[in-house]
């Protein structure tokens, strides 16, 4: 009877717990009933401001989700975290943050304290979605986890988020998002459907904000990257995104060769079990076709995984793309791998359950991304306080590391050729969490003297690998597909040296001195080297030394002030202040420009008595077209940036636009960025007679065409100034001509790109940082000295020819004889010996000026700035 009594009580029992469950869930909205759609449905995407509304709605509604706002992305969007977890972890959340940080930080928690803080904590899971924008399955994802997360009683998932809270960046890219939903609503049910959008997704720099992590450039990347190495110090990170529709469907860790040689052997075994886990509940759910150790290094730093050297155990996934929502159908013999990993498209050890072809939807996409998120949960929980422990360890370790291994300090001179370049890198090593102290007093340290105010990054701190990583000179792992074989190549760039792509002086030592310890103050405010403007002075002067210089100029120029450059070089209370620095007179009406100037420039200019005696010529703002295709013109939109940054002003033109645009009468300076002659002339991509189809609707794929080019020589036959680097440079190769009323010429500039050459002798360079060889006292290098780094690929290299009729060149910049690499990789470097990299040119009254590098590489190469800054007063020198 009491048995009978039991179960009808727990029957009872179970009846009541459903009915509340029911009653609970009843208070839920679902994505369905919310959007009109299940995210994920054919045809069907919801854009930012509706991702955001639904999870602001379930946030009130659910104690397991809470919404907060990390940042602002580059057009003002808010960038927000959703926290995911138990409801007693949401309240307990700031409790949380600080044993996080007590982990990541603290190398001298005891044993008790360690096992302690390992139970009261939690694994903090950050996961950042569809940071590109066109990757857009883990963002339409996004409400789905969400829900199932803030609403679940599977009593699986319940266990996760007493152990676990997760972490959700719903979309690390809110305005690429925007762009892309609505390109693709504009087209859905026209046969452009599915139309790849018009320029980049993103203000600026669109595919490429995965590589600004070492630089932090962008407003977003600086809210994602805060998260990891300063607020909430999680334990894992995973970066979702996708790839192209024919390989493999989805792609886990770990990755495949090179990986980073400074990262500790226990981050990728982690990564390795997370990666495996996945592997398992994914082909274990019937998911075909996911990969591992396939494509993807894990060399370079950039990404947002760049937190691995941050001792997050981070990783990214990638899913085979749709057409964005629309569903595509793949026939088995398109379905292809290549290399790293797959050489076949065949079962293999790297993918043992192959997806056969068929209907591929952005609904298949979302279930991968939905089974992926689980099990990266699970895992979490699975392993909670090893995890825990692990971070400690690795906080310990590194720290060891630094007071037993060489190199122990890195040591940045406090006196600098470019000043406003120390003050931009030492504060961005102190936005990446990093320590660093300045020196008390004056010391000799081995042979070399140093002095106060020098700034030293010591190896023993919690971050060592990131210190490292990013203050030494690169040297790339050469790995081979077999011994002897084909080198493995890297997956993107092998150079990022902070001092050296910024040209600041930086001395690693490989001995440790305690004594230098002893005498060190830890920094804990950004640098600032302003100082009040004097009441009395003549002009101010802005050396050209420092890049800001050419900031504070424009500033200048922009609030009506008068601004020359000097003439020569003159000498103020035993400072030097050299030929090309700019002389900024105040204005007789307001005194508000320097004020303007002030709140941009982080060092004080030197300021001129009234009887200081000098030669200057004025300057004007030149008037600058900057030309973008309508392609993902990444390399273009890092220019915008660098152009807005210095506050330069300009106008954007398309190819097309050059048709029509009376050039002469509008610009004094025309500019291309790295985009193919084909692309800039034509619209498309390919060659002459072998184009390929555009995914573009036609109202954007078009070019500049003969007449846009011809109109383009007949600009500089005129007395313009044309900037072209990279590819663009192609347009100016070969017969050329101007047909302009009565001036109808055909002519060929001294100068051809032999680079096509080198490369079939076995110049390789893997995007590195090359050394070249600079004329003095030329209008292009005022500021610079005899050699820099510049970022290069060695595509295109010059060699010039003598010259016929109204033309003439100049040689600029030039590759060494020996000692080309500076940082990176290079096959053969003898085959770039004492090669043109830089050739200015002239054509009747005007002038080209062609580099054969990205003079402003990702916003990452300072110590090149100059030779573009230098070349928009050309046109004042004529």
């Amino acid at each position: 009877m009491k048995i009978k009594f039991i179960t009808v009580a727990f029957f009872f029992l179970f009846i009541l717990g459903a009915s509340l469950e029911m009653m609970a869930q009843s208070g839920f909205t679902k994505p369905k009933d919310y959007f009109g759609f299940t995210p994920g449905d054919d045809r069907q995407l919801l854009d930012y401001e509706q991702l955001i509304d639904y999870l602001q709605k379930l946030d009130a509604e659910s104690p397991r989700l809470k919404l907060e706002e990390i940042g602002k992305s580059p057009m003002g969007k808010p960038i927000y975290i959703a926290f995911l977890s138990d409801a007693s972890n949401i309240e307990n959340l700031e409790s949380l943050k600080k044993i996080n940080h007590q982990l990541a930080l603290n190398p001298d928690l005891s044993g008790e304290e360690r096992t302690s803080l390992s139970k009261e904590g939690r694994v903090f899971v950050y996961a950042t979605l569809s940071m590109h924008s066109g990757e857009v399955a883990p963002a339409q994802s996004a409400p789905l986890i969400a829900y199932d997360l803030a609403t679940t009683d599977d009593p699986e998932k319940v266990k996760w988020l007493k152990d676990v809270v997760y972490m959700m960046v719903p979309n690390h890219n809110p305005d690429g998002m925007n762009m892309i939903v609505h390109n693709y609503l504009k087209y859905k049910g026209t046969k452009y459907e599915g139309a790849s959008l018009p320029g980049v997704y993103h203000k600026y720099v669109g595919h490429d904000n995965n590589r600004d992590f070492v630089i932090l450039s962008q407003e977003d990347t600086r809210a994602i990257a805060k998260v990891f190495n300063q607020t909430w110090l999680p334990q894992v990170m995973v970066e979702k995104h996708q790839m192209g529709s024919t390989g493999t469907r989805y792609f886990v860790p770990p990755n495949h060769d090179p990986i980073a040689e400074n990262i500790d052997a226990g981050m990728w075994t982690w990564i390795g079990i997370f990666g495996q886990n996945m592997f398992n509940d994914m082909t274990n759910a019937g998911l075909a076709g996911v990969s591992q150790h396939y494509i993807f290094d894990n060399y370079w730093p950039g990404s947002t995984e760049t937190c691995l050297w941050n001792n997050v155990i981070s990783f990214l996934t990638e899913a085979a793309s749709a057409r964005e929502a629309t569903p595509i159908y793949i026939e088995p013999n398109e379905l292809a791998v290549r290399g790293k990993g797959l050489s076949e498209y065949k079962k293999s050890i790297n993918m043992p359950l192959p997806w056969e072809g068929g209907w591929w939807r952005l609904g298949d996409i979302v279930e991968y991304e939905l089974v992926s998120t689980m099990s990266i949960i699970k895992t979490a929980s699975l392993y909670k306080e090893k995890i825990l422990l692990f971070r400690n360890d690795m906080c310990r370790r590194e720290i060891e590391k630094g007071k037993s291994q060489a190199p122990y300090y890195y040591i940045v001179p406090k006196k600098q050729h470019d000043v406003s370049e120390l003050v931009n890198m030492i504060n961005l090593l102190r936005r990446h969490g990093l320590q660093v102290s300045t020196m008390n007093e004056n010391i000799l340290l081995g042979n070399r003297q140093y002095y106060k105010g020098d700034f030293v990054i010591p190896l023993a701190q919690p971050y060592r690998a990131l210190v490292k990583e990013i203050m030494e000179a690169q040297e790339f792992p050469e790995r081979h597909y077999t011994p002897g074989g084909d080198l493995i190549k890297p997956y993107d760039i092998t150079s990022w040296s902070l001092p050296l792509h910024r040209q600041v002086a930086s001395v690693e030592v490989a001995v440790r001195y305690p004594e230098l310890e002893k005498g060190l103050s830890l920094l804990t405010e950004d640098l600032d080297y302003r100082s009040p403007v004097p009441e009395n002075f003549q002009a101010a002067v802005y050396s050209v030394n420092s890049n800001e210089s050419f900031k504070a100029a424009f500033a200048a120029m922009k609030n009506g002030m008068e601004v020359h450059r000097l003439d020569e070089t003159i000498e103020v209370n035993g400072e030097m202040l050299p030929k090309g620095s700019f002389v900024v007179f105040p204005s007789k009406k307001t005194n508000s420009g320097w004020e303007k100037i002030n709140q941009e420039i982080l060092f004080s200019p030197t300021y001129l008595p009234s009887d200081a005696k000098f030669k200057s010529s004025v300057v004007k703002s030149p008037r600058i077209a900057f030309v973008e295709t309508y392609f993902h013109d990444m390399d273009a939109g890092w220019t915008r940036f660098v152009l807005d940054y210095y506050g330069i002003p300009f106008t954007l033109l398309h190819p097309p636009d050059l048709r029509k645009a009376d050039l002469s009468a509008n610009y004094d300076i025309v500019m291309f960025a790295d985009d193919s002659k084909s692309q800039l002339m034509t619209g498309k991509s390919g060659s002459e007679g072998n184009y390929y189809m555009s995914s573009y609707a036609p109202e954007y794929v078009k070019g500049m065409g003969k007449k846009g080019l011809e109109k383009l020589m007949s600009f500089v036959d005129k007395g313009g100034l044309v900037l072209s680097w990279g590819r663009s440079t192609q347009l100016f190769e070969g017969m050329l001509k101007i047909d302009d009323g009565d001036n109808k010429e055909e002519f060929q500039l001294p100068v051809r790109d032999i680079s096509s050459s080198l490369s079939k002798e076995g110049l390789y360079v893997a995007g590195s940082l090359l050394r070249i060889n600079l004329v003095q006292d030329h209008p292009l290098t005022y500021g610079l000295p005899e050699q820099i780094g510049i970022f290069s690929r060695a595509r295109p290299v010059f060699k010039t020819s003598v010259p016929r009729f109204d033309m003439d060149r100049r040689v600029i910049a030039t590759y060494p004889e020996k000692g080309i690499l500076m940082s990176g990789y290079i096959a053969k470097p003898e085959k770039l010996s004492n090669k043109s990299a830089m050739v200015w040119l002239k054509k009747g009254d005007g002038q080209i000026v062609l580099y054969g590098f990205s003079p402003q590489f990702r916003a990452s190469t300072q110590g090149s700035f100059k030779l573009l800054f230098n070349a928009l007063f050309l046109t004042s020198n004529q």
